[in-house]
């Protein structure tokens, strides 16, 4: 995205995740690259690569909550006529 590398991006949500190791500091390049996101209008969450591993659960709830209500939770069912196989006694 422009000069900089997205590690995940929704782009109808104008959302960008990162998911970042011990050499992410949050330093002077990571604050620019965080800059010119935002003035484009995407807000960025950031990650540790430990989290996403170990904490995967939660890691996905900030990420539903971020991209609000809309989207489904990754673990329901799929709904009928997606994915789900009709009976003989259903058909």
């Amino acid at each position: 995205m422009g000069p900089y590398v997205a590690d995940f991006v929704c782009l109808e949500r104008k959302v960008i995740i990162e998911v970042d190791g011990g050499q992410h500091d949050e330093g002077n390049s990571d604050a620019r690259r965080n800059e010119w996101f935002r003035a484009r209008g995407y807000s960025i969450l950031r990650f540790w690569n430990n989290d996403v591993l170990s904490r995967t659960d939660d890691v996905l709830e900030q990420i539903l909550k971020a991209l609000g209500s809309a989207c489904p939770h990754p673990s329901l069912p799929p709904q009928a006529g997606e994915g789900a196989k009709a009976k003989m006694s259903d058909v």
